[in-house]
């Protein structure tokens, strides 16, 4: 049996990851030196809460080589295959810790994917992966699909500032805007993995008309555009572009999420985000 394996910073919706039986393995969020399991001890509430009320920002972590190695054993023990999907190696120390557990257990086959990405694709690769599984593909042809998701998966965002993303580290190529912004809006995307800019506006309504134009102008038609829209504590708003790219798009569904606690540590409070899959 294949077994597939991925972390909270995909976001994936729990009663999804229920239903085809996805474990998913807990980021750490530390807030003064008090660590909690993502999701797990701290909800998006409890976390939203705290990140306004602390004089901190918090710190986050990869789940460290024991927490996979406690979901990877009783599949290995069955003679499973394991596929374990996770975010990009330049923005997550993730898929590390994954490749440190998997080498506890000599001979079993355990595959590491790293998506170059984060949030919405991720998760999709993470249940595409599952029904594929389900429907009886080979690990290998498992692997070679998401390979060429991987090359077609998008994201890009909008932050209320850059001050979490420069704090955390992990800023990437959008460093270069850092002091030349004033009130302009940053479009933000990962590319091979790492956060760069796309293009400045001067209002958050105008970033946002132009994010539309992106999603539409790149995005596969229908079904194939696989849309994700994620936001921090931002719902109307993120309901509103959800809408408008399901009927430019004419996408069947569009999968809504929060960000998770470890991707606002980094992207800040009012953060909003589009996944998708543009045109082969």
């Amino acid at each position: 049996m294949i077994r597939v394996v991925t972390d909270t910073t995909a976001g994936l919706p729990p009663d999804l990851a229920a239903r085809h039986q996805i474990p998913v393995v807990p980021q750490v969020i530390i807030f003064d030196g008090e660590e909690f399991l993502e999701l797990e001890e701290l909800s998006h509430e409890e976390f939203m809460t705290r990140l306004v009320a602390s004089k901190n920002l918090p710190k986050t972590a990869a789940p460290a080589p024991s927490a996979f190695e406690a979901v990877y054993r009783p599949f290995v023990e069955a003679g499973d295959t394991i596929i374990s999907i996770h975010p990009s190696t330049e923005i997550s120390g993730t898929v590390r810790g994954a490749t440190v557990a998997a080498q506890s257990f000599p001979g079993a086959d355990i595959r590491i994917l790293d998506t170059r990405t984060i949030a919405g694709p991720l998760a999709r690769m993470v249940l595409t992966a599952a029904q594929w599984a389900e429907a009886g593909k080979s690990a290998d042809e498992i692997m070679a699909g998401l390979h060429q998701m991987i090359k077609r998966q998008r994201i890009y965002f909008l932050v209320e500032t850059l001050e979490y993303l420069q704090k955390g580290g992990r800023i990437g190529g959008a460093q270069a805007l850092v002091g030349t912004l004033l009130q302009m809006k940053p479009i933000l995307t990962l590319r091979d993995g790492r956060v760069e800019p796309v293009e400045r506006q001067r209002t958050f309504k105008k970033a946002l008309a132009r994010l539309k134009e992106l999603v539409i102008a790149e995005a596969a038609p229908g079904a194939d555009a696989q849309l994700t829209i994620m936001h921090a504590a931002s719902p109307d708003i993120a309901q509103a572009l959800a809408d408008d790219l399901k009927t430019a798009l004419d996408a069947p569904e569009v999968m809504m999420m929060n960000l998770v606690p470890a991707i606002v540590t980094h992207a800040g409070p009012g953060a909003l985000a589009v996944g998708f899959f543009a045109r082969e």
